[in-house]
């Protein structure tokens, strides 16, 4: 077969199978505006089958697998997404809430609870240094609750996993992060709330301490 012949087969193929993913990607990304996640997440996936490099369509899979309460699925999305585009911050975001909810499966091991709720911080952590001025506050909020979520696991747990300074320093950072969003917002009367949680729980936690 001549040389042109197969660079002209190789084009058509690579438009053919770019034509496909696109009608993937809009038919996925019409699903999820529509809120059938299921749908979306079908289509999606087909997307990323013929491309799997394609960060838009990896990011919406991840949301509609997230909103699909399919949790270990749409962190592996959105862990591939962050490997082609690592400063996306909303991905770490939806990645953090993602393993938040796994964190709070009783099933699972002390082990892997804990690996999922530091997870929930690193993820957090990496939005906040990445958009570090998010207006909605969102990345600060659900980082305020995960160092709570955090520190109260410390603090109950057993055996090596068990350590109260980390658990009272988690619950320290939990108030600093709250505090950051009540300052700026002293309306918000649902921070200054979650802040008296925290609150209660570090003069139990100090309490018992001294």
């Amino acid at each position: 077969m001549k040389i042109s012949v197969i660079i002209s087969f190789l084009v058509i193929s690579s438009l053919e199978n770019a034509s496909a993913q696109n009608a993937y990607v809009k038919l996925g990304q019409q699903a999820l505006m529509d809120g059938n996640f299921k749908v979306a997440v079908a289509q999606l996936e087909k997307a990323c089958l013929v491309d799997s490099t394609n960060a838009n369509a990896l990011w919406m899979l991840g949301y509609s697998y997230y909103h699909s309460e399919n949790y270990k699925k749409s962190i592996a999305a959105y862990t591939k997404e962050l490997s082609i585009k690592p400063t996306d911050a909303r991905a770490y975001y939806y990645r953090a809430r993602a393993k938040s909810y796994l964190g709070k499966d009783n099933q699972l091991s002390t082990a892997d609870k804990e690996k999922y709720l530091l997870g929930v911080i690193f993820d957090l952590t990496k939005a906040i240094s990445i958009d570090p001025n998010d207006i909605n506050n969102n990345y600060y909020q659900t980082r305020g609750i995960a160092y709570r979520e955090y520190g109260l696991f410390k603090l109950q747990a057993t055996g090596r996993f068990f350590d109260k300074a980390r658990g009272i320093s988690a619950l320290k950072a939990s108030i600093s992060d709250l505090e950051k969003i009540l300052s700026s917002n002293p309306e918000r009367t649902d921070i200054a709330a979650l802040i008296d949680i925290s609150k209660q729980k570090l003069d139990e936690a100090t309490a018992h301490h001294n």
